[in-house]
């Protein structure tokens, strides 16, 4: 089972939990990207995401798709939040489930990595004394 959403609402691990359960996956591996209160020694007020929405979920069906490949994982739940996030709020969450926890592990850090790395996701970050835009590319 495959979930990924792209939203402007808050995340819940909650239900990214109850979307991946299967009775059949003893590991189940979860990250959570928060937002923290200070980036390059400078306090920050809040993010702002945004996103070319539908090449982003391509890209990441793309991702899982090569995660399930590589790791033989059964579940993954990927949600990306969008819009204006605040120190301590969840950007994203991923969790994967499958019969063994190195999978699950490496699957689940694989999947971050790459959407880091591939996806069109961007961030603004607002300082106490300016801002900078973020690219998810390095």
């Amino acid at each position: 089972m495959i979930d990924i959403k792209i939203t402007d609402n808050p995340l819940s691990i909650t239900e990214c939990l109850n979307v991946a359960k299967d009775l059949g996956s003893g590991g189940i591996a979860t990250f959570i990207g928060a937002v923290r209160n200070m980036t390059k020694n400078k306090k920050v007020l809040r993010l702002e995401y945004e996103c070319y929405e539908s090449m982003a979920i391509r890209e990441i069906k793309k991702i899982v798709d090569q995660a399930v490949a590589q790791f033989s994982v059964r579940n993954v739940v990927v949600h990306h939040r969008t819009g204006i996030l605040f120190p301590g709020d969840a950007a994203v969450i991923i969790v994967v489930g499958d019969g063994h926890r190195d999978a699950v592990f490496e699957a689940c850090r694989f999947i971050i990595d790459t959407v880091k790395q591939t996806v069109p996701i961007w961030k603004k970050e607002i300082f106490e004394d300016g801002e900078e835009w973020v690219s998810a590319h390095p």
